[in-house]
């Protein structure tokens, strides 16, 4: 059984289809680029998977569990928070709190997680502050941001600041840590800092899917990749396979188009 399993997911906003039957599966640690035109239905497809959609029909298991399946009765928002904990999305834009500095923007989901509802001394509390601000730092340490710990986002790039979205959505330690145009709303100067840290974090362990437009990157990083049109997978494979030798007519005709206009 793949680490992660997508079945037959299918949405509509009213009378739009937006997702037609997709279907794909991942192993533990590997690295998946999802490309595709404006309107392919990529970025809906990972919000089905993150639960802020929900599929008309379909199922999504991660390492053998079931998280949504549309012949179950409808989730609780409850139920779903906790299902969501399974991936990690970084968005288009940051997203970040304005109020908060950095490390507070990184650690306050965990410590929501953590705290909440639980009767603790403050000894206790304490403690698991530490713990949590401990590895935020860490965290912030690996997206290359220790000096930035105190900085609110106001006082940093975008790049800067799509780092720290990247730290946040680790700080869970997801199982499958998601991109959605990480670098579509960044300068051009700034891509290369986020690229960077998205190809330092492939390790064994780490499950990712990144939709992005930077074809150069899905082909370096991907092991496999997912070309989407009109609702649909038109192709799917390695990088060699997708790239080099695209079996599709709407494949070849993308890859073309964006080719001339990185």
């Amino acid at each position: 059984m793949s680490f992660l399993e997508v079945k037959n997911i299918y949405k509509s906003f009213g009378k739009t289809e937006v997702l037609k039957g997709i279907d794909f599966s991942m192993e533990k640690g590997e690295v998946l680029a999802i490309i595709g035109s404006s309107g392919s239905g990529k970025t809906t497809l990972l919000r089905c998977m993150n639960f802020l959609e929900t599929p008309d029909t379909g199922t999504v298991s991660v390492n053998g569990n079931v998280l949504f399946s549309s012949d179950e009765p409808p989730y609780s928002d409850a139920e779903k928070r906790e299902k969501r904990l399974h991936f990690g999305l970084v968005f288009q834009q940051f997203n970040l709190f304005p109020q908060y500095n950095v490390l507070k923007n990184v650690s306050l989901a965990p410590e929501l997680r953590q705290l909440k509802g639980k009767k603790l001394s403050k000894a206790e509390k304490k403690e698991i502050i530490k713990q949590i601000d401990d590895n935020s730092r860490r965290l912030l340490d690996t997206v290359g941001l220790s000096d930035k710990v105190n900085n609110y986002p106001c006082e940093l790039s975008g790049g800067q600041q799509q780092r720290v979205a990247i730290a946040r959505a680790l700080a869970l330690d997801p199982d499958i840590l998601c991109f959605d145009e990480p670098t579509s709303a960044l300068d051009p100067e700034l891509t290369g800092e986020v690229l960077r840290v998205i190809r330092e974090l492939k390790t064994s362990d780490r499950t990712m899917i990144v939709v992005t437009h930077e074809m150069n990157f899905a082909r370096g990083v991907a092991d496999k990749v997912i070309f989407m049109a009109d609702g649909v997978i038109e192709e799917y494979g390695t990088p060699d396979e997708v790239f080099g030798a695209p079996k599709s007519e709407k494949t070849r005709s993308f890859l073309e188009k964006s080719l001339e206009n990185p």
